[in-house]
């Protein structure tokens, strides 16, 4: 009983779940679209509870951080993403998934594999929490240099980011402020890793007949994947070490530059224009789970080298 308890909360599990359920019984996923955004919403306000009024400790400090995560986030790795949709330009849905991939905030994975694998902390906090910012501006403006009239819900785009980032940093505030967020500690990442369940699931499930009938489309998207999490990666990495930098910043910078919330660029093209549209975010989103789960198990290794 104990160990089905354990792996219902283990993250690597819940996602992979999320995968196969989506593909193998993706029906459901027209009973689960509505809840995907609250879903998002959800996590959002979970993830924002590490932001406390302790986070800010310099000005200098605060805007090296919050630099990195503009930077990394939207101009490395969505830079990245721009570029590779020049090669999707053909098929329309496919270039706005992409699109929204470049716009979406950094994902709220950074935090977590920040503590897991030695990272720094301080620095990861106020970069997200900058990313996520710089969002509410960045994305509703390249968004109308992208798709101008075409985008005639532009308003639209800065009211779901409103709702996935605004709304949740204002509910955490509440959840710190009233004591509750000590209740819900326990169970934080239970309730993360399964309101990401309901995401990952609606957006497989909603694109199934993509996944596994359009093998020219997806193995493209793929190989946009690798590049953007293993491949930039390794790059951030390089580039860290040849200019000096702690290994833990080291860390932190990588994970900015590799791990975008793909959920809420899920989110957007469900709401804004089409379940294919949504498709990059759903390999890519395949790839970062594979990515992430590696993350993982070589933090482990390095730890246990550490300890040795």
């Amino acid at each position: 009983m104990n160990r089905a308890i354990r792996l219902l909360r283990n993250r690597d599990f819940v996602f992979a779940l999320a995968l196969v359920l989506g593909v193998a019984a993706g029906g459901g996923s027209a009973w689960t679209r509505p809840l995907a955004l609250p879903a998002l919403g959800a996590v959002m306000t979970l993830s924002c509870l590490a932001i406390t009024g302790r986070l800010y400790r310099s000005a200098r400090e605060t805007l090296i951080a919050a630099a990195a995560g503009v930077l990394l986030s939207f101009l490395v790795l969505g830079g990245f993403y721009a570029v590779a949709s020049i090669g999707f330009r053909h098929d329309r849905d496919l270039w706005d998934g992409l699109i929204l991939l470049a716009l979406a905030p950094p994902g709220v994975a950074v935090i977590p594999f920040t503590d897991s694998l030695g990272g720094d902390r301080h620095f990861s906090l106020l970069a997200t929490a900058s990313g996520y910012l710089a969002a509410l501006a960045i994305t509703p403006l390249v968004g109308f240099a992208a798709w101008g009239t075409d985008l005639a819900a532009a308003g639209q785009v800065l009211s779901l980011l409103g709702q996935l980032i605004l709304l949740p940093l204002f509910l955490s505030r509440v959840l710190l402020r009233t004591g509750l967020a000590a209740r819900i500690a326990p169970m934080r990442g239970t309730l993360v890793n399964w309101s990401f369940f309901v995401v990952i699931y609606t957006i497989v499930g909603l694109n199934r007949s993509y996944l596994l009938e359009s093998p020219r489309v997806i193995v493209p998207l793929l190989a946009v994947g690798v590049v953007s999490t293993f491949g930039v990666a390794a790059l951030l990495r390089l580039g860290g070490r040849a200019a000096g930098l702690a290994g833990d910043r080291v860390t932190s910078a990588v994970l900015l530059g590799t791990l975008k919330n793909y959920g809420v660029a899920g989110g957007l093209a469900l709401t804004l224009f089409s379940p294919r549209a949504a498709l990059p975010a759903v390999v890519v989103s395949t790839v970062m789970i594979a990515y992430v789960i590696w993350l993982g198990h070589s933090g482990r290794r390095a730890g246990a080298k550490g300890a040795s």
